[in-house]
């Protein structure tokens, strides 16, 4: 299995690539914050937020078919949370329809608010998309570190990160034992076997986990993860931070408080 599905194309050479993993990080967390406080009804900073995001996404090399796919995952969670709001927000109707429960109505304005979640979302996964495919995971742990992100937690999503492929390859194998073994039967017992299965997996990483941490305390391990790589903060991370933030800050002001 491929190992670096989240920092595919962290190795492509561009503008966006070069940036200090910092700039970046702050950067789109701006960038997140402006877009979900500005109100939909303003759709002309809507419009620069998603020109602004592509521009970058175009500096950036990354394959657009990449973008894309990644970028359509959202919605599925999206309209799991949102598809019923048209449905129970009261407004002005745009369509009612004859059920066998009854009769239901769609409003204007749960549409709208349907809307409104759908291309916020929509924005902020472009933007994770630019930040995740543009820098290495471990370059920007250490940003995060030295932004002074909780030791724990840069920690936890460290050791996620490393070993997550390990409980994944563990899984896949254990799946290819049960295909062999004929795997069929009634629905409850297949249910009992993916049950067992899980458990099993769990019962495997944990101890995995206790190995590789009595492993580094044997090491010498203090909590504190070294690097050799410095991270510098180059003119060109100054001028991306001023261009990118004089552009959400005109927007944010000139549209979205209109």
């Amino acid at each position: 299995m491929k190992h670096n599905f989240i920092d595919q194309y962290s190795d492509l050479d561009s503008l966006i690539h070069r940036l200090d993993p910092r700039v970046k990080f702050i950067s789109i967390l701006a960038f997140i914050i402006v877009v979900v406080s500005t109100p939909i009804r303003n759709w002309l900073s809507m419009v620069t937020y998603f020109c602004l995001i592509v521009a970058c996404l175009v500096l950036s090399r990354l394959p657009p078919v990449y973008v894309l796919k990644r970028s359509l995952a959202i919605f599925p969670f999206v309209l799991v949370i949102a598809v019923f709001i048209p449905f129970f927000k009261p407004g002005e109707v745009a369509g009612s329809y004859n059920l066998w429960l009854g009769r239901i109505s769609i409003t204007y304005d749960g549409l709208f608010i349907l809307a409104n979640i759908a291309s916020k979302a929509w924005l902020c996964i472009l933007a994770l998309i630019l930040l995740s495919g543009t820098t290495k995971f471990t370059f920007l742990l250490k940003g995060l570190r030295q932004l002074r992100v909780p030791e724990v937690i840069l920690m936890i999503i460290s050791f996620m990160y490393r070993y997550i492929f390990l409980v994944v390859d563990e899984a896949m194998r254990m799946r290819q034992g049960r295909d062999s073994r004929n795997f069929g039967g009634t629905r409850w017992h297949q249910l009992r076997t993916i049950g067992h299965m899980v458990g099993t997996l769990f019962i495997r990483s944990y101890e995995r986990g206790e190995r590789i941490y009595a492993a580094m305390v044997a090491r010498g391990f203090d909590g504190e993860v070294r690097s050799l790589n410095e991270l510098r903060f180059a003119p060109a991370d100054a001028c991306f931070s001023f261009v990118f933030g004089f552009v959400l800050i005109y927007s944010f002001v000139t549209f979205g408080l209109v």
